[in-house]
């Protein structure tokens, strides 16, 4: 601005001393330069207050924006559109402000007042008093509602923005086949003590879909230490113990059997100097060190001496009648990897062949 002021009166100067000769240039120059003054008058914008200044309207004059540039159209529309607009409407519940000036002016009661009249306590009437703010006019709290708007019984509850989800579905273990069912409820028969067991897969060759411990056989015969078999071995071995060891040892001792000591069940591993897995991997096979009676006297396996006359008759018995249930009987004898125990397993052979050693 003071640069459009200077080429004015540069302008009106240099106008002056073109029109009018050297001595008589001062008078009307200083007329010239009063008409470039007035020209631009600064006065509407060097007198802007300057709350108004920093975007604020609390100190615009109550003829509005308009009084600031009475000439700008804009301010007009503007001053015209805040005249019509409605007065802010008290909300539901709410009476109208009344200013405390007013309010004593006229005898009524403030609203602290009115509630210590109606018998409310101090704290229901501060919460019911305005709340001021730095700077800005008192707000009234608009009453808290006392219940909660409930729906009907029989309206029914929309929930809104949540999928529906169905029930979850529990995948469990596979159901056990009909067979191993059969196996366990015959074993519940005979009398046999036995929990399930984890399933077992050490290898392709070295597995139990459903294995069982057994620790108990027919009688009270007790199985030291707990065998794992799959349940057609448990099966098999329990009904030989009842009918056959037991009888046998009776026969013989006058006596019942009171515990089979095992020495393998379950074991991954191959027949020895062979490449074909052994019958232990799939828990198909027990091999039985000693048996003791009863009466307390304790029967190894291992070949008896010379003159052991009833033992050897014993495990005689106990060898032949193995045969009978189980597919494989070795025993002393027939190698050196089994001259202490009895081995008895069930895998198949063609034509339903036995091989009692």
């Amino acid at each position: 601005m003071l640069s459009g002021l200077s080429s004015r009166i540069a302008a009106a100067v240099a106008g002056a001393r073109a029109i009018t000769p050297r001595r008589a240039a001062p008078r009307p120059l200083l007329f010239a330069a009063l008409v470039a003054l007035s020209a631009c008058s600064t006065n509407n914008v060097l007198n802007l207050r300057p709350d108004v200044d920093v975007g604020t309207t609390a100190a615009l004059p109550r003829g509005g924006m308009q009084d600031l540039v009475p000439d700008d159209p804009y301010l007009q529309k503007a001053d015209t559109a805040r005249l019509q607009e409605p007065a802010a409407q008290p909300l539901y519940g709410e009476q109208p402000p009344v200013a405390a000036d007013d309010a004593a002016d006229a005898g009524e009661p403030t609203d602290v007042t009115a509630a210590a009249d109606a018998g409310e306590t101090a704290g229901d009437a501060a919460a019911d008093e305005p709340i001021s703010l730095a700077g800005q006019p008192a707000a009234k709290v608009p009453p808290a509602v006392s219940q909660p708007v409930r729906p009907q019984d029989d309206a029914p509850v929309i929930m809104a923005g949540y999928p529906r989800m169905d029930q979850p579905q529990i995948s469990g273990p596979a159901p056990m086949p009909a067979d191993e069912l059969a196996y366990r409820r015959e074993l519940r028969g005979l009398g046999v003590v036995w929990r399930e067991t984890a399933p077992i897969y050490d290898s392709a060759s070295c597995h139990i879909a459903h294995p069982i411990k057994v620790s108990g056989l027919p009688d009270g015969i007790q199985l030291t230490p707990p065998a794992v078999l799959n349940a057609e071995m448990a099966v098999t071995f329990a009904k030989w113990t009842k009918n056959e060891l037991n009888p046998a040892a009776r026969r013989r001792y006058w006596s019942r059997v009171k515990s089979i000591h095992q020495l393998s069940s379950y074991s991954c591993r191959r027949i020895n100097g062979s490449h074909s897995m052994s019958e232990h991997a799939t828990g198909n096979a027990i091999d039985v060190g000693r048996i003791e009676l009863t009466t307390g006297r304790d029967i190894d396996v291992e070949k008896p001496g010379l003159f052991a006359f009833r033992t050897r008759g014993f495990l005689d018995t106990v060898r032949a009648d193995g045969c009978e249930y189980f597919t494989t009987v070795l025993g002393p004898g027939y190698n050196y990897d089994h001259r202490n125990h009895f081995h008895f397993d069930i895998m198949p052979r063609r034509g339903g062949r036995h091989a009692c050693h």
